[in-house]
């Protein structure tokens, strides 16, 4: 939501020391429970209980902007419990965690018809730059979030470090990988989907119930409200709350932030009677989710309130080191070919759908200009769903594994449309390119080569799978997968489907490195991360190699 930005003073001196993320989260709180904020609230419909229990968020970094997140909530499960009145909302961003340089503060409106969220594009702030965070209403205050400006436009940066994450469903388990993430240095964390899950109530956990939908029994959610309950559950997580507040976000959504394995209006294979919807009424259901979707997360670009349509794809600059270009796969895609149950099937299915694509049109035209003006020594494609041209061993038929066949969800059900992406980043002599991926929920750290057999010839991009942040991988599928993978899959140069966790990127000028942090287990809060595996990338030599 645009608000009024009032002038102040710019941030000067050093970057404040360095303190533990925790340390900061929790003495920033302190403080902020401790200052008032000395904005008027005039006019303001005061509410009587604490409204910012969802925590806050920020995102969408730029070297002179950032969007500040929150949503006011009473009952977290019910929007309507909040009223139908606007809600004025003040904030300010400092840049020490103590609140005593303020850069910006204002206030902004909260209204009804967007579940009283907040989306503040802060404006007017110094690149590269550590800020701090807080929202009040009325008398409450809400948690403290410490977030980084982009660095300036072509600047000489010598290093940057992310984070990558998607899959996490509640129901499968706990979320230590959030507790672990939140402790990282890290100047931005990208989220690449499935940041919800539409299943109905059903877990090993009774504290791990998913809210109860309209419409039991679909296994999938429909309403608005629906949509808002289950995201307002998700951030009810003090692990992701957590790692909210520690660092701007980039996102993009996946299929399960609406529906299995959607494809623009196309309803899920194998949908029948009460499940199936015609694209009308799927419309409806994929324009509920987009908006909650918005409503719960730090996005600058405002959402129209039941459109099914939202520009999610956009581009985001690293000084001269890095060009983030995030893709939407779901929105403009194409059917995936065969109609086949779980879209899995032979991969002559995909290297024959000459009229598929992930991306539409528009969207890989806007790729291609993005990659071939790049001034950056490193691109990347954030996007949903691996690009690696991945055979499976048949798992529907166990004692006959073989033939292979392919996940059509993936691009393996594009094949074409991969080829022609690939071959553009040998063509136009893309520099350093790299692909990331989730949705898979488990690691796979590929050479991507335009002719996938053809070992001999350099790659022309590497591909992370980032494995999942609680979401099941079938354990019994990760043996027989290392076995057959030097076989089937010899380009895939690191796999596991046994772990949860997340990436860590350090990237400088000469070299990418990807560690897999993962988490002992998920069965409990808390559990120990460690780095499981590294791998490297040297700029201008293509392929992958242990770090």
């Amino acid at each position: 939501m645009p608000s009024t930005i009032d002038s102040s003073s710019t941030p000067g001196g050093p970057r404040p020391p360095a303190i533990s993320r925790r340390g900061l989260l929790v003495g920033a709180a302190v403080a902020a429970g401790a200052q008032a904020l000395g904005i008027r609230t005039a006019h303001a419909e005061r509410v009587q209980q604490d409204p910012f229990k969802l925590g806050v968020a920020s995102g969408d970094p730029l070297p002179d902007g950032i969007v500040l997140w929150t949503r006011l909530v009473a009952d977290p499960y019910d929007a309507a419990s909040m009223g139908t009145s606007p809600v004025r909302v003040e904030w300010e961003i400092a840049a020490d965690p103590q609140f005593r340089r303020v850069v910006r503060r204002a206030a902004a409106v909260a209204h009804p018809e967007l579940a009283h969220s907040v989306h503040v594009d802060v404006r007017g702030l110094a690149p590269a730059r550590d800020y701090w965070y807080r929202f009040r209403q009325g008398a409450e205050l809400s948690p403290v979030g410490r977030t980084r400006t982009a660095p300036a436009p072509r600047s000489r940066l010598g290093g940057l470090r992310l984070g990558v994450v998607n899959c996490q469903n509640w129901q499968n388990g706990y979320w230590p990988a959030y507790t672990a993430l939140a402790e990282e240095d890290l100047d931005a964390v990208l989220h690449l989907g499935d940041y919800i899950y539409g299943f109905d109530p059903r877990s090993a956990y009774p504290d791990r119930l998913h809210t109860p939908p309209a419409t039991p029994g679909l296994d999938q959610l429909v309403t608005l409200a629906d949509y808002r309950a289950r995201h307002a559950q998700y951030k009810t997580d003090p692990a992701l709350r957590a790692a909210h507040a520690a660092f701007p976000w980039i996102v993009t959504w996946d299929d399960h932030d609406v529906e299995n394995n959607y494809a623009d209006l196309v309803d899920e294979i194998g949908d029948t009677g009460a499940r199936f919807q015609d694209p009308a009424a799927f419309a409806l259901q994929r324009a509920a989710a987009y908006q909650a979707y918005y409503e719960h997360l730090p996005l600058r670009h405002r959402i129209d309130p039941g459109s099914p349509d939202y520009q999610l794809y956009r581009r985001f600059d690293f000084g001269d080191l890095l060009r983030l270009n995030v893709l939407d796969t779901r929105q403009y895609r194409t059917d995936q070919p065969g109609g086949f149950p779980g879209d899995f099937g032979p991969p002559a299915a995909g290297t024959q759908n000459t009229a598929g694509t992930l991306t539409g049109d528009v969207q890989e035209n806007w790729l291609r200009r993005g990659l071939a003006w790049s001034p950056a020594r490193w691109n990347v494609i954030a996007q949903q769903v691996m690009m690696s041209q991945i055979r499976l061993p048949n798992f529907f038929n166990p004692t006959q594994p073989l033939p292979p066949i392919a996940n059509l969800d993936q691009w393996d059900g594009y094949g074409p449309a991969r080829t022609r992406l690939l071959t553009f980043l040998r063509d136009a002599g893309v520099a350093n390119p790299i692909v990331l991926a989730g949705d898979a929920h488990s690691s796979w750290f590929s050479d991507l080569r335009i002719a996938r057999d053809d070992l001999s010839s350099d790659p022309v991009a590497v591909e992370f799978t980032a494995t999942s942040v609680s979401s099941d991988f079938p354990i019994a599928f990760d043996a027989p997968l290392k076995a057959y993978n030097p076989v089937l899959n010899p380009h895939v140069r690191y796999f596991d489907g046994s772990r949860r966790g997340y990436l860590r990127l350090n990237i400088d000028r000469q070299r990418w490195i990807t560690d897999l942090r993962t988490v002992d287990s998920i069965a409990v809060r808390q559990s120990p991360v460690r780095t499981t595996a590294s791998w490297a990338v040297a700029a201008g030599e293509p392929g992958l190699q242990p770090a």
